[in-house]
């Protein structure tokens, strides 16, 4: 998200380009406010000063004519400015307490990777799997997956990619048929940046949409129940591991039929890798067991429904969340003295500087924006336009929903889409007469399922950059990819919403009137 600094030679092309984007924020938002003054006389003031804020903030998100957390911070200023929100109400959607979870989150994940422990887990999931084509394939997918549960996407397969790019340097050295590693190499480089995509949606923490979602959800409707990490698993879990499963077979049929021989010198790439690695070292022992820690404290927390450790007379109802564990073993990486690094601890605050502190931005104007749409009226003006939908089955608007919103992230920010179209799918949920979730959630999922283009997502942008994934490859298997997301999305689920997380898509529940 770092853009460098505007150089003086610039041509006047790329000027005119600059200003040009600049320029179509203010005047879509003019434009906007205008068209619902004239359409809807009625409507209250805000409703089209707050729907020209999202669009002016929509159209520099995706045009990125300032750099994407820079208008994150547009509401701070305008809702104020256009009377929808006293800044005093505004300025606390940027210290929410999901940021701090993802915050916290992405300590822990940058203490895994300063220990190398995720590098040695991941090297033994492949070492596990085997050494035929379609095993490796299927290795580097399930060390990907599981990773990414964990730590953020782009770190996934930038650490995964030097050792796929070293299995194939090693195949292809040793291999008499060159031709048939280029097939290897394209499988392997989709399949770590697919996986990291899919891995990421099984649990709340795996990749900023989930993070949006829980927030928005809270900041719409106070009363609803907060998602929790484990019910998110119980829902997310299986979708990713159907999805990993299915995709895996596409991966190793479509772009090209992989063979079943077994591959001369990946095998012992892998064991020198695992051995240069040496012994297990107490800081990874030390990191790993406050991973799991972590992991086991989010699992048994408890939450509206099932009680945990959360509902203990230790603490006052509502006081602790995941965010609170997400910081407290944050804080202990930062207390816990290092064994390899003497005078040193588990983390130093000099690693946070890989901390992405533009996307804390991205957060916090994404749920501003949630709230300006509450407080100015805009959710209910939408709602009633909406009101004519009543009657249209659920399924086949969670399908449209899931289609629209894979199509979107092909192009943009997924964060950026989540958060400006789950306060508008909320109100269509209450005027369809359904539980908001139930639009909701698929929405969100659907943000991480785009793997079509290379702009799509960090991820596939990397492994495109690798020169080993020609852009029809990528097409071809993103398009099977994108539609059996759809599908998978909507079945699973249907299948499961009611049983994970208490949903009932022909209710809405009384916390959403």
């Amino acid at each position: 998200m770092n853009e460098p600094a505007p150089s003086p030679d610039r041509p006047p092309s790329s000027n005119r380009r600059a200003l040009a984007k600049l320029a179509a924020g203010p005047a879509a938002a003019a434009a906007v406010a205008a068209s619902i003054a004239l359409a809807s006389p009625d409507a209250a003031p805000g409703v089209g000063r707050m729907a020209a804020v999202a669009v002016w903030m929509a159209v520099w998100w995706v045009t990125e004519a300032i750099p994407i957390p820079v208008t994150s911070l547009l509401p701070l200023v305008l809702l104020p400015l256009l009377g929808i929100q006293p800044i005093k109400e505004v300025a606390p959607n940027y210290s929410a307490s999901v940021i701090y979870l993802f915050l916290g989150g992405f300590m822990l994940a940058l203490g895994l990777q300063a220990s190398g422990a995720h590098k040695r887990l991941a090297l033994w999931i492949i070492h596990r799997v085997g050494d035929r084509p379609r095993q490796v394939v299927l290795g580097f997918m399930l060390a990907s997956a599981f990773l990414s549960m964990w730590i953020s996407n782009t770190a996934t397969v930038m650490v995964l990619m030097p050792i796929v790019l070293s299995v194939l340097q090693a195949v292809r050295e040793r291999s008499e048929d060159l031709a048939a590693v280029q097939p290897l190499g394209v499988a392997a480089m989709l399949g770590i940046a697919y996986a990291a995509d899919i891995g990421g949606m099984a649990t709340l923490v795996g990749t900023p949409p989930n993070l949006s979602y829980s927030r928005v959800l809270t900041t719409l409707f106070p009363d609803a129940p907060p998602p929790a990490f484990a019910e998110w698993l119980l829902l997310g879990l299986p979708l990713s591991t159907v999805f990993l499963a299915l995709g895996w077979v596409l991966l190793t049929r479509v772009p090209s039929r992989l063979p079943n021989d077994r591959l001369i010198g990946g095998r012992e790439v892998i064991a020198e890798m695992r051995k240069a690695l040496g012994p297990i070292r107490r800081d990874e022992v030390m990191t790993c067991g406050v991973f799991g820690a972590t992991a086991l404290l989010w699992l048994t927390r408890g939450g509206a429904s099932v009680p945990g450790w959360s509902h203990l007379p230790l603490f006052e109802a509502g006081y602790v969340d995941d965010a609170f564990v997400a910081v407290l073993m944050a804080i202990l990486l930062f207390v816990l003295p290092s064994a390899d690094r003497p005078g040193e601890r588990l983390m130093e605050w000099r690693m946070t500087q890989e901390l992405p502190w533009g996307m804390l931005l991205l957060f916090g104007g994404g749920f501003a924006l949630a709230a300006g749409f509450k407080a100015s009226g805009l959710s209910a003006w939408v709602g009633g336009g909406l009101a004519a939908l009543r009657g249209v089955s659920p399924l086949v608007v969670v399908s449209l929903v899931c289609v629209v919103l894979t199509g979107l992230t092909e192009l943009t920010s997924n964060t950026a889409t989540t958060e400006m179209v789950l306060p508008i799918l909320a109100e269509a949920g209450k005027a369809l007469g359904t539980d908001p979730r139930a639009l909701m959630i698929p929405a969100t999922l659907s943000a991480s399922c785009a793997f079509m283009m290379p702009v799509a997502s960090p991820t596939q942008a990397i492994v495109f950059g690798s020169g080993w994934v020609p852009i029809k490859a990528m097409v071809r298997a993103g398009l099977w990819f994108n539609a059996l997301g759809v599908l998978l999305v909507v079945v699973v689920f249907w299948a499961l919403c009611g049983v994970t997380m208490g949903i009932d898509p022909a209710v809405v529940p009384d916390w959403a009137h």
